[in-house]
Order: C-alpha cells, then sequence, then structure tokens
C-alpha cells in the first residue's frame, strides 16, 4: 500500500490516500509533470500507474522477469522507461499499455533519469549508460568506481549527479561528459544498492543519507558539507526528496520511518 500526504503549512503531513494495488515493496516513485498521475516500480517485476485524486490504479505494466528497481515518465508523458534486476529496460506506450521496446542492458539497472532526448541508466557493473531515445540505442557509457545507486538531474537538465558503493556523488557536466565535482565525507558510507540522492529544487544543493542515519546535504559549488542531520535515524538511510519550495527535505530509511526536516 502507497499512502500520499498532504504537507501544510505548520510543517506536518496529513494523510490524503492509500494507493493500492502493489503486491510487494516500491522501488521507486515519480509523479507525472502535471502532478496528476503517480508511478511507481516494484519488487513484484512490475509498474504501476494511479490518478492521484480520486486513488484508481489506471496501468499495469508486466513484462520485466526480475524486480523493477525504477521508472519514470518521458517528457511527454505518453511513455514510461522502466529498469530491472532482469538487466533490461524496457519502454512502454501508455495509450496502447504496451512495451513497445526492450533492450538488454547487460547489467541490473537500479536507477533511470530522462531528459528530451536521452535515457540515463546506473548499473550494478557501475557503469552509466546513455540512450538516444530516437534510435534506442546505447550513445555513451561511463565507468565510476562503484556500483551505482542512484542518478538525479539539474533542475536545467544539464547536470546529473551520481552516487555510488565507493561512497561518493559526484556531478557529471552533461555538455562535456566531464565531472565537475565529487562530494564525500568522514563518516558518509553508501548503504545499499538503491541509496538515492537528490539535488536542490535550485541546484545549489545535494542531499543523501549514509548507512548510519545521517542526513548529509553539501553545497555544489563548494563541495563542503552544508549540514549533517542525525539523531532521527537508527538505520540507513535509504531515499531523500526535497520538497518543490525548497523548505522541506524528507528521508527515508531501512526501519520503515520517514522523517521531515525543515529550516535546513
Amino acid at each position: 500500500v502507497l499512502n500520499f500526504f498532504c504537507l501544510i503549512d505548520t510543517g506536518k503531513c496529513e494523510l490524503k490516500g492509500s494507493l493500492t494495488g502493489s503486491n510487494a515493496g516500491i522501488t521507486s516513485l515519480e509523479f507525472d509533470s502535471t502532478g496528476a498521475y503517480l508511478l511507481a516500480a516494484s519488487n513484484d517485476f512490475a509498474s504501476r500507474i494511479w490518478t492521484v485524486d480520486d486513488s484508481r490504479l489506471r496501468h499495469t505494466l508486466t513484462g520485466h522477469s526480475g524486480k523493477v528497481l525504477s521508472a519514470k515518465f518521458l517528457l511527454d508523458n505518453a511513455r514510461i522507461v522502466s529498469g530491472s534486476h532482469d538487466r533490461t529496460l524496457k519502454l512502454w506506450d501508455l495509450s496502447r499499455k504496451i512495451c513497445i521496446k526492450t533492450v538488454f542492458a547487460g547489467s541490473s539497472c537500479n536507477d533511470i533519469v530522462c531528459t528530451d532526448q536521452c535515457v540515463m541508466s546506473g548499473h550494478f557493473d557501475k557503469k552509466i549508460r546513455f540512450w538516444d531515445i530516437r534510435t534506442e540505442s546505447i550513445v555513451r557509457e561511463m565507468e565510476l568506481q562503484g556500483r551505482v545507486t542512484s542518478l538525479d538531474l539539474s533542475p536545467e537538465r544539464s547536470e546529473l549527479l551520481t552516487c555510488s558503493r565507493d561512497d561518493l556523488l559526484k556531478i557529471i557536466d552533461l555538455r562535456t561528459n566531464v565531472i565537475r565535482q565529487t562530494f564525500s565525507t568522514q563518516g558518509f558510507k553508501c548503504g545499499s544498492d538503491w541509496t538515492r540522492v537528490t539535488f536542490s529544487p535550485d541546484g545549489k544543493f545535494v542531499a543523501a543519507g549514509s548507512s548510519d542515519g545521517v542526513l548529509y546535504i553539501w553545497n555544489v559549488e563548494s563541495g563542503k558539507v552544508e549540514r549533517s542531520l542525525g539523531k532521527h535515524h537508527s538505520s540507513s538511510i535509504n531515499a531523500v526528496a526535497w520538497s518543490p519550495s525548497g523548505e522541506f527535505v524528507i528521508s527515508a530509511d531501512k526501519g520503515n520511518r520517514a522523517v521531515l526536516w525543515s529550516e535546513l
């Protein structure tokens, strides 16, 4: 069951509804660009889409033979791409409710992000693969020093944030394919192969949760830790997300606890 909440002015969360239909744990979540639809990837080998206003399940996309670890809308909202432990990526046409392309990536896909013309996938074999949407083929690869756990795009979609199991976050300039910033700090440990990281809405900060339950926020320009927030998590932080206003950050850990942070 997926529960979704409304964040009110006092910083409190009100339960707005529940989404049912998934038969196992959720691995990734994304709203479409209108905010009307919610896409979830699941450990039950499927991806699902609900309409937010009435909590109705609209699409169930099956065909992977392993856990679906990431699913994202393309910018037209008419297609999605999913990546799986079965080492494939699938492109889905939502109007026809079918898979229109399956690509064998060669390694388990842990995360996906999309621009107008490119899908970027992060993999267990330490590689980031760049796919041309029009030709549906790999145009280049980049290898990091650890298994890739997470990808995120800057607000302008010109830079790619990565996290890997060597306990490093990196920003890659997509125009030059050069790593322009690397983030690390004593104490930060990437706790799983699915540790999610994020840019702030203004692109000036990045955030990641550590295996010791501490949330770290780095300054993008200086590369230095801006804040380290602890005490509220007792297990490894798996995922982090920023509110669109930039005022709040929410972090979720392996122990099923989510913490809402304010006054950042």
